[in-house]
């Protein structure tokens, strides 16, 4: 049997597995990707009460050592995630590898009959978040990306009041991240891989390159063969959030500019960006600035009565020809902001396990991940082309300008496809 053969074998053991569990039987999780972010969201699923770990994989054996020690030895090992999607039973694989391999490892999930949570972006390219909709909704699966504030009590609340017209007509969402990473992470020189990391296979569909030690773990956010810097990385948090308190499900033209002018390294996503996009209901924008910066990440809403700003932390509301007596914080508002990322990532783990069993969608499902995603993709076109784009939302086009619409996909390494 070929392995596209198996996957089918192995969805249809998943799909009789899953006629017998119950609201009270536990899931069988997988893992994919165990590193920084994978290890936090492993972490937190295995302190959920009704989640079994059965398989971790891995292309760096110490971040495998890890995820397998987190299990306390109730994990399989893999090296290969395609070995990994025929292992029975499991019921669902949280994907946490880097964004360029988001869309391969979903789809081939969905086609193994397995639900998935996979972190935020959700895709690379355009292209590649309708085709990990698609086969979510052809294989009936449940796919949670990653975009945790969805599932945060404070924010559903924040998001109420601005949807409900407390704050007036919201016309204008101001979104960022800006912090100090000067002068940057460094510019080491390529070199040979370590021993015990699979480079290639972490390369994987992206184009060959020389190893260093920046295009690895964590930093892979900084190249575009990767990731799109702070753009789909802080971006698809808090863009996620503006455009659900807005309820807009795409722009209808998106401008950008910005570049890598302060940090020093080897990097190459911007460290300063400005991007500005045109919905129905007017204007969003996107700030970027990793020189200096004094708030973090930020999201606010600009009513005609009032503004309402909400981080991690909490919200609050700022009038300006009225005033509420006090700030409205978060009641679970925390004093680190670790803390309050670790509560957000465990409640939406929680949504995603409960609608592995409910078969519900989930607060972050795949096709508000990819509504989000576009938006961070369209801004990084737009930043990289230098010029305003028109967009069609429905198409997934941009309109009359073609150098712009073959930047919403690129080919695959050989002998990688999203046909596999």
């Amino acid at each position: 049997m070929n392995r596209r053969n198996l996957l089918t074998a192995a969805a249809a053991t998943a799909a009789s597995y899953r006629k017998i569990l119950g609201a009270n039987d536990r899931i069988q999780l997988g893992i994919i990707g165990t590193g920084n972010r994978g290890g936090q969201v492993w972490k937190e699923a295995l302190e959920q009460p009704d989640a079994d770990p059965v398989a971790a994989c891995d292309v760096y054996e110490p971040h495998l050592e890890s995820a397998l020690s987190a299990s306390k030895g109730r994990a399989k090992a893999y090296r290969d995630f395609r070995s990994l999607l025929e292992h029975r039973p499991m019921d669902a694989v949280l994907i946490a590898t880097p964004d360029h391999w988001h869309a391969i490892q979903t789809i081939m999930a969905c086609r193994a009959g397995l639900d998935v949570y996979v972190e935020k972006p959700l895709s690379l390219m355009v292209e590649e978040g309708r085709k990990m909709v698609d086969a979510a909704r052809q294989h009936d699966r449940v796919v949670q990306t990653g975009s945790q504030q969805r599932s945060g009590p404070h924010y559903i609340e924040a998001i109420e009041i601005v949807r409900s017209g407390e704050i007036g007509d919201v016309h204008h969402v101001e979104a960022g991240m800006e912090r100090n990473s000067m002068p940057g992470f460094g510019t080491p020189q390529d070199a040979e891989p370590p021993a015990d990391f699979n480079y290639d296979m972490w390369l994987g569909p992206a184009p060959t390159r020389r190893y260093n030690p920046l295009r690895g773990h964590y930093h892979f956010r900084w190249f575009w063969d990767q990731s799109g810097g702070q753009m789909t990385n802080w971006g698809a948090h808090n863009i996620d959030i503006a455009r659900w308190g807005m309820g807009v499900e795409s722009p209808t033209s998106v401008m950008g500019c910005g570049g890598r002018f302060a940090i020093r390294d080897n990097g190459e996503t911007p460290d300063i960006q400005e991007v500005l996009y045109e919905v129905d209901q007017g204007i969003l924008t996107w700030s970027v600035r990793e020189l200096n910066g004094t708030r973090g990440s930020y999201l606010v809403f600009h009513g005609t009565k009032a503004d309402l700003d909400v981080d991690r932390s909490g919200y609050s509301l700022r009038g300006q020809k009225w005033q509420r007596k006090d700030p409205v914080m978060a009641e679970d508002r925390e004093s680190r902001p670790e803390n309050a990322s670790r509560k957000l990532t465990a409640q939406h783990i929680r949504n995603f396990l409960d609608c592995v069993k409910s078969r519900e969608r989930p607060n972050a499902d795949v096709e508000i991940g990819h509504r989000t995603a576009v938006f961070c993709h369209l801004g990084n076109i737009a930043t990289r082309l230098g010029r305003s784009l028109q967009w069609d939302g429905v198409k997934e086009r941009f309109e009359a300008d073609e150098e712009a619409n073959r930047s919403l996909s690129k080919p695959y390494r050989s002998p990688w496809t999203l046909d596999i």
